[in-house]
């Protein structure tokens, strides 16, 4: 009998995990598409470089302001709730935007897009944490993304295989609808904690321990989280190191290729596809690495050192397409996927309670570099854009894009100085071992 509930504990978490994961993967595909699509989008809408940048931005900007709400909303109304809200809005925006028949109505389907996915990695890694033990959740945290980054790797060569055969309109269309299938699943199998399809919690399985202490309100508790400086330098972590990487993997990769080599979409998209490859195994690998060797911080250094190294090489030094080019944009992936150890050092020096509103900070750092840089990248490139169209697409040389690169190892920068002051955890929950330690110092749920 007893073996037979635990199978069912299993078969449960892992359907959950399934459903969320597909959900994940078209996050995925949504963040990094652009960059495939980007001559048709400049075409149909007749859009600048600032243009185009700006459009795939909304989704980044809309991201970064929900990540804190969505950290609340997994705290507090429940993982069920916002995955379901998440997949029926990004659903609907997915479909508005291939429908687009101007540039303000493929922004506002951008902007549903982002509103309905931005919920989605928070109530995730709020998932992992209360149905998976903690002495796993780095790895949890890398198979999340290793998984989430299959939309990656399909929105690069597979996407511009298939824009061959179908319009990308008929993409998007279609990416909403299986949104909207998967709004229906979370409905009917998704469940907030085991407690609530009938298995013990993970604090009576010897899983991750639980506060029994009564939630002071959402408001409070929140800017009880924000106040804690252990949290902030893995924002500054993502913001230098992601922001960067996923505007050049979603949206200016493609481009830079094809104008300044003169190569194919196709053969530039396998670029990326072995960047996005890359990044994907690089966030089981560190998160795998850091939990077998009890360490956070020595590892996300490391990381966030090769992947600075990575935009000094692509600056600096001669290379071009093929093998050594595939390599340099698969080291920088790899690279880059050291950041994956920011979630669990934001859950690990917080209340478990809060530990969506903690990751939900941290990931905020993401998005707001991204949105800034996308755009930013854009604008630097007009600048001294010297007016070369292909149809209504416009054409930049090196030197725009190397301009645009300088601002990117800048952010890489920011994104060392981060990993530098990340508090060391050795992979446990620093302040439920200072609870622990002294009880008769009734020490805070939130500790600076």
């Amino acid at each position: 009998m007893k073996k037979t509930k635990h199978m069912d504990f299993e078969i449960k978490r892992w359907t959950i995990f399934l459903i969320l994961m597909l959900t994940y993967i078209l996050v995925y595909f949504h963040r990094m598409a652009p960059g495939v699509v980007s001559k048709f989008l400049m075409a149909d809408f007749a859009v600048s470089g600032a243009g185009l940048g700006s459009l795939a931005a909304i989704y980044f900007f809309v991201y970064a302001v929900m990540q804190i709400p969505s950290g609340v909303m997994a705290d507090i109304l429940g993982i069920r709730t916002a995955i379901v809200a998440g997949n029926i809005t990004a659903g609907l925006g997915s479909i508005l935007f291939g429908m687009a028949t101007n540039f303000e109505m493929a922004c506002a389907g951008r902007f549903f897009v982002g509103l309905g996915v931005s919920v989605v990695f928070v109530n995730i890694m709020k998932n992992n944490s209360v149905w998976f033990s903690e002495r796993v959740f780095g790895i949890m945290s890398g198979l999340t993304l290793l998984v989430g980054n299959l939309g990656s790797i399909f929105a690069a060569g597979p996407l511009s295989a298939l824009l061959d055969v179908f319009h990308w309109r008929l993409v998007f269309v279609s990416i909403g609808g299986l949104s909207l299938v998967l709004a229906a699943a979370g409905f009917l199998i998704v469940q907030n904690r085991p407690e609530d399809a009938g298995f013990p919690g993970l604090i009576k399985a010897g899983g991750l321990p639980v506060s029994q202490k009564q939630r002071p309100p959402w408001l409070k508790s929140l800017a009880n989280v924000i106040r804690v400086r252990k949290v902030w330098p893995g924002f500054f972590v993502q913001f230098g190191m992601v922001g960067g990487l996923y505007a050049f993997m979603g949206l200016w990769g493609v481009p830079y290729l094809r104008d300044v080599f003169g190569i194919s979409r196709a053969f530039a998209a396998h670029h990326i596809t072995v960047m996005l490859v890359s990044f994907a195994g690089g966030s089981f690998f560190f998160g795998w690495v850091s939990d077998r060797i009890g360490k956070r911080k020595p590892v996300m250094l490391t990381a966030s050192l090769l992947y600075a190294g990575s935009w000094l090489i692509l600056i600096y030094l001669p290379w071009s397409p093929g093998l050594f080019g595939m390599a340099l944009f698969g080291l920088m992936g790899f690279a880059g996927s050291g950041f994956v150890l920011t979630f669990a050092c934001a859950k690990e020096v917080i209340d478990p309670d809060f530990s969506g509103m903690a990751v939900s900070v941290v990931n905020t750092g993401c998005f707001i570099g991204t949105a800034l840089m996308q755009p930013l990248f854009g604008r630097v490139m007009d600048l001294t854009w010297a007016g070369t169209l292909d149809g209504s697409a416009r054409i930049y040389c090196a030197a725009d894009y190397q301009n645009g690169f300088l601002i990117m190892l800048a952010f890489a920068a920011v994104g060392v100085m981060g990993a530098m002051k990340i508090q060391e955890t050795n992979c446990r929950n620093i302040s439920q071992q200072k609870m622990q330690a002294s009880d008769a110092e009734k020490p805070s749920l939130f500790q600076n």
